[in-house]
């Protein structure tokens, strides 16, 4: 069995997002320096910074300018692209970031030879979606794919984790209203990822010498619908709270009126995306091929502060 490949520099594009956060914590632990490369480098760990063996320095990059994408790869032996983009505001749109920001990073990495790249996804990725969200994800891993062909993509489904805005939205909007409102009836099963697994992921995906060139979906290992899931957090929370059904229609519309604020609490993409089930295709190469043990929702709940 060939031996695992060496890291001693890794670029990670999004370091101070959600995931990329845990992925920079992940890789120090390891004693691998990282350059997390974000468009507010001032700004970035102003808090605590991640403790480890190794290293991070923040640098500017804006994955839409190449030329800043290249300046932030030298120096590195690979490259994580965690840069991700729910709302659009102008020209920081999907097609921007998640198609022409992901080929940008592909062709910096190329063209300086970088030997590994993970770029990270998401499941349901699908050129024919009616999502233009979905439709950038799934055009983005072609052109990774087309300039890169070595590199690792990563499918992750929806993230959990204390500092998620996904079970912390839905606890903090059941404190502010006795009823809750469902996608539907609820009923779309979801397959929600600890974010601390998609980051030992991405670490195995850059070591292991068999991962270059595949793609792997990432899911956690229990399977819920979405009112499971609102239902999980109002017990975490101890909070009884009416839940009302309401129609994909009337979603559409509200996002619709949302859509005319700065800051939109829907959009349309999030709709979408709600109207079918994001769940590890039974085929797919997922966690357990990359070495990594899912963890159960239930054993992090106990960590939210809600």
């Amino acid at each position: 069995m060939p031996a695992e490949s060496q890291v001693g520099a890794v670029t990670v594009f999004g370091g101070t997002g959600f995931l990329g956060r845990a992925i920079v914590g992940r890789l120090i632990a390891d004693g691998i320096t990282v350059r997390a490369a974000v468009r507010h480098p001032d700004d970035a760990f102003a808090g605590e910074r991640p403790k480890g063996a190794g290293k991070v320095q923040p640098v500017y990059a804006d994955v839409r300018d190449e030329t800043s994408v290249g300046l932030a790869l030298k120096g590195s032996d690979a490259a994580v692209n965690a840069v991700g983009l729910y709302v659009e505001h102008g020209a920081v749109n999907f097609e921007a970031v998640h198609e022409f920001g992901a080929l940008n990073v592909a062709h910096q990495c190329a063209v300086l030879g970088v030997a590994r790249l993970v770029h990270v996804s998401g499941i349901g990725a699908d050129m024919r979606s009616e999502s233009g969200y979905v439709q950038a994800r799934a055009k983005g891993e072609l052109l990774v794919s087309d300039v890169f062909p070595d590199a690792t993509v990563l499918r992750p489904s929806v993230m959990f984790g204390p500092e998620d805005r996904f079970l912390n939205a839905l606890a903090q909007i059941a404190r502010r209203t006795p009823v809750l409102p469902l996608f539907g009836k609820g009923g779309t099963r979801l397959q929600p990822v600890y974010v601390g697994d998609v980051a030992n992921a991405v670490r195995r995906a850059l070591a292991m010498p068999d991962a270059p060139g595949k793609v792997y979906e990432l899911g956690g290992p229990d399977v819920y619908t979405y009112r499971e899931l609102v239902e999980l957090v109002l017990r975490r929370a101890e909070l009884r709270r009416w839940l009302l059904p309401v129609p994909f229609a009337a979603w559409r519309i509200l996002a619709a009126l949302a859509a005319l604020l700065s800051e939109p609490p829907l959009t349309r993409a999030q709709v979408t995306l709600m109207k079918h089930d994001n769940l590890v295709a039974e085929r797919a190469l997922s966690l357990k091929d990359l070495g990594v043990e899912a963890t159960a929702l239930e054993a992090i709940l106990p960590e939210y502060a809600f």
